[in-house]
């Protein structure tokens, strides 16, 4: 009996730890969500990189194989012109350059633009659709 009132216990006390750990973590700072954008970034560039990388070796397993493929074939026939390299399509990705976006505080500080005096001129003159309609009754 004392050993499964010491289990409850001790299940007792691991729930409140674990509601404990289940509170609600306070929102991201600017500086935290920028620099998380920047790793979401650089994993997106890396991942293209990879890419390239993966294409280059292929385009080169593909030329070795055509080299020894003609090799094979001009060494059975009468050794005719070479079959050219096909073009590759691989895209190097370049240096990893990260330009943060404008930050918010910034846009929403700027006062608004002014609207545009046709385009204020053609909303009065537009008819509402519930008056147009009234009309073909």
């Amino acid at each position: 009996m004392k050993k499964h009132l010491q289990k409850l216990v001790l299940a007792g006390i691991a729930l409140v730890m674990c509601t404990s750990v289940m509170a609600k973590l306070p929102a991201l700072s600017d500086e935290a969500k920028a620099k998380a954008a920047e790793a979401a970034a650089k994993t997106a560039w890396s991942g293209k990189v990879d890419g390239y990388l993966l294409c280059k070796a292929q385009d080169k397993t593909v030329a070795h194989y055509k080299s020894a493929k003609t090799d094979a074939k001009e060494t059975k026939a009468a050794k005719g012109a070479k079959v050219p390299a096909a073009a590759s399509t691989c895209v190097d990705p370049g240096p990893f350059v990260y330009t943060p976006a404008a930050p918010v505080a910034a846009a929403a500080a700027a006062p608004p633009a002014a609207p545009a005096p046709a385009a204020a001129a053609s909303a009065a003159t537009a008819t509402p659709v519930a008056a147009t309609s009234a009309k073909k009754s």
